[in-house]
């Protein structure tokens, strides 16, 4: 066990020994041993003794902290990070280079032929939606081609970016039944079953890569794509990128399965906002962790990729 999900309303969290025991109303729930622990997810009105996050730390245990039912991101809680000041330095120097409109175009790129891939599998499996997918993923290929001749600027790339963004989600939303709701990205609330996955995916995503990126020393705000923007984590957006189309086709297998449906989410009458039911949360953490196993040395190299290429080919760790 990698990743512990603690999602229970009012549970108290307490050191015992090497594990972390959970009461309920002053009741022993259970307890984990922290040794196999990598990270920990934290959801909602949860209680935690201070000496549980002092061992957590001490131990190199990454905790991610969500609200309860929007499970909005909050903050990460790490130990100490890596003493790795020559590449923050080579970093900085090199988000204020050419090297910046490079990287830029290399992860959009990998991005948009992600999303032509995806979109190539799912017409092989519905072939009764060809005049969508056709359609997206012929824009897409343009797009490709444009980008792999040479931008003038970052926003050059964006406004590409932007046009193949809506040509693959007209496909995209094609593969999901009309009962979802779901006729395109919105966010900040999600207002359909198929939003709040993608969002609840790419918040553990983007947690996942803040994660890898501060472990090997990198400072997560300083990216080369996503310029620097306050309390943003530009580098770990950047390296995102590529990867989000894995989310994509992750929410599409889950649906297309009947893993979720729509009776597992509530709507919130005050914002709109569609989120996943408790009950469905506690059948989502398992999926996804068994996924997220198969993605993570993927994202590790993602991470380990671009700190290379900052120290310019050499090992980003050193003893």
């Amino acid at each position: 066990m990698g990743t512990l999900y603690i999602d229970r309303k009012g549970l108290q969290v307490r050191m015992d020994g090497e594990a972390l025991a959970f009461y309920l109303n002053g009741k022993r729930e259970g307890m984990v041993p922290i040794r196999p622990l990598q990270r920990v997810v934290m959801v909602g009105n949860i209680s935690v003794e201070a000496s549980v996050l002092h061992r957590l730390a001490l131990r190199g245990i990454s905790v991610l902290f969500l609200t309860g039912r929007r499970q909005r991101f909050c903050g990460i809680l790490h130990g100490s990070l890596h003493n790795n000041g020559l590449l923050r330095v080579r970093q900085y120097q090199k988000s204020l280079s050419p090297f910046c409109l490079q990287v830029a175009s290399e992860l959009i790129e990998r991005k948009l032929t992600a999303q032509r891939d995806l979109l190539t599998e799912a017409l092989q499996e519905r072939p009764d939606l060809r005049f969508p997918l056709k359609r997206a993923m012929e824009i897409l290929c343009r797009s490709i081609d444009t980008l792999l001749g040479t931008p003038a600027d970052i926003d050059t790339i964006r406004g590409i970016e932007g046009s193949a963004a809506t040509a693959y989600l007209s496909g995209y939303t094609s593969l999901f039944p009309s009962s979802l709701g779901f006729k395109g990205r919105n966010r900040r609330p999600p207002r359909d079953p198929v939003n709040a996955m993608l969002s609840l995916c790419y918040t553990f995503l983007h947690w996942e890569m803040v994660r890898e990126v501060e472990c090997i020393g990198l400072d997560p705000t300083i990216g080369f794509y996503h310029q620097f923007e306050y309390g943003r984590e530009s580098l770990a957006c950047d390296l995102v990128e590529p990867h989000r189309p894995e989310v994509d086709r992750f929410v599409w297998r889950i649906f297309r399965e009947r893993r979720f449906r729509d009776r597992d989410f509530n709507r919130d009458s005050e914002t709109s906002g569609c989120y996943l039911k408790k009950a469905g949360r506690k059948r989502f953490y398992p999926i996804y962790e068994e996924w997220a196993k198969q993605m993570r040395p993927k994202w590790r190299e993602e991470v380990r990729r671009i700190a290379r290429r900052i120290m310019d080919g050499q090992d980003p760790l050193p003893e």
